[in-house]
Parts: C-alpha cells; structure tokens; sequence
C-alpha cells in the first residue's frame, strides 16, 4: 500500500517511513527536500497519485502566531484539496494532547484550526494526539532559561519516546479511519520542573531548575493537568530512565566514532 508521508524527513517522519518500508508498504517521504510544497501546492498532485492513505506530521518552518497559523490552515487546505482528486481513503494528522486547552498560545491556535479543517473535509480522518517527545524535552529547558536559571511550571507532564510515536502513526495508517482523535501518551507521569532537571543533570548540564507556575509553555499558561491525556489515552511502552540510557549510550558510540575519524 502505497503511503505519503507529509513531513517525511523530520524526527518522526523519517522514522514512519522506515516502519512503514519495514511492513512492506511503499511509503513516500513528501517534503521540501523532494520537490513537495504544501503551502504552494506544488509535487502534490504527483506525490498522491495511486496513494491510498496521507500521513501529516509536517510542522511549521516559522513560528510567529501568523505564520504559523498560516502554515497549518494552508498546507491542510491544499493537503485535503489534492486528495479529493486522487481519491484518497484516509488522511492521518499528528496532533498533540491539550491543543483545546492551550489557545493562548498561537502555535496550539493553528493546530486546533488544522484539526477543525480536517474534521469539516470529506476525507475519512485519524487525528493523533501526542505529548511531547523526550526527544525535545532538552529544547525546551534552552527555550526557557534565563541566564544560568530554567523556568518551567510545576505540572504533571507524560512525554514519550518519537519511535513510539511513530509505531502508532504506522498502525493507525494501515488500519480504518475512526473519525476522530486518538491520544497517546507515555507510560508515567512526571512534575515538569523535576523531568527537566533529569536531564539536565545527565547531561552535566549545571543550570538549575525552577518552578515558577508564571513560566509559559509555546506562550500558554499551564494547569497542572493542562498536558496530561484522558483516561482512554493508549499507552506508549518505552520508560524515560530506558529511553535515556539508550540515549546516552548512543551518544557515547557518536563521540567515540567521532574520535576515530
């Protein structure tokens, strides 16, 4: 079954079209990097030809509240357009848990608007909603730091590792459109200012952390349940202590092929 990917050579894009290759499918990584613009429109129409389903995890290039509301009301405009042309079954969207609780940020603004576009097409749809990726939790301390001191709120947070994320994007491609959202979370729960400075004490990282509930998160202020998915949420497997070692290691191995060259 032939797959496009949106997005296909970001962190998660990438890692569904290796799953989705390693099932026998035949995904297709459409972005940029391969002639496919969908704010334009242009390589859609030839990327969609003879697909039988669209995965979307494309993110905005620029993020100001206008661009990127402007990225994502576009790009899905142009993305469901094309595929009442080529007669696509089902269009698959990654989105993130607590979008509809976080409107003060205009990043969440857009992606509510990309769900609501979605939701309103004639295309048979998965929306999966995602928490954060442990991937970027080191992003998100450098984003909120203030001279040697990281500012985040104090609330109960549920990351997960991108490669499940993309196990269950591969999963709710190859299955049926439910019409609806999904959400998917990581196996345990975490105070947000204790997660961060896990990682940064692994990393030797000498910034110290600060619960401060004034912090904002992507420009929105937070509740303690703000990013925390409902009771229904599936479950991602892999542990943040598993995940970090793993993590460590592998930049270990990096470095020390690093030094042999």
């Amino acid at each position: 079954m032939k797959v496009v990917v949106i997005g296909g050579s970001g962190l998660i894009g990438s890692k569904l079209v290796a799953k989705l290759r390693d099932a026998g499918h035949e995904p297709l990584s459409a972005s940029p990097d391969s002639g496919v613009d969908t704010l334009t429109g242009e390589g859609l129409a030839e990327a969609l030809q003879d697909a039988a389903v669209v995965v979307d995890v494309s993110n905005a290039p620029m993020w100001s509240d206008d661009e990127v509301l402007e990225f994502f009301q576009t790009s899905t405009r142009n993305i469901l357009a094309e595929e009442v042309r080529a007669d696509i079954g089902h269009h698959v969207a990654l989105s993130v848990v607590g979008t509809d609780r976080l409107l003060e940020s205009g990043y969440f603004r857009a992606k509510l608007a990309q769900e609501e576009a979605i939701e309103a097409g004639s295309i048979p749809y998965t929306i999966v909603r995602a928490t954060q990726f442990f991937e970027f939790l080191g992003r998100i301390a450098d984003s909120s730091t203030d001279g040697e001191t990281v500012r985040v709120p104090a609330v109960l947070i549920q990351p997960e590792a991108s490669d499940d994320v993309a196990a269950a994007l591969a999963v709710a491609a190859v299955g049926a459109p439910v019409n609806g959202k999904i959400e998917l979370a990581g196996p345990e729960q975490f105070r947000f200012d204790e997660l961060i400075q896990r990682v940064l004490v692994t990393n030797g990282d000498e910034r110290r952390v600060v619960a401060d509930d004034r912090a904002r998160y992507f420009g929105a202020e937070l509740e303690e349940r703000s990013l925390i998915p409902g009771d229904d949420a599936h479950i991602a497997p892999t542990r943040f202590d598993d995940w970090l070692s793993r993590a460590v290691e592998d930049e270990a191995q990096e470095a020390q092929a690093g030094r042999r060259h």
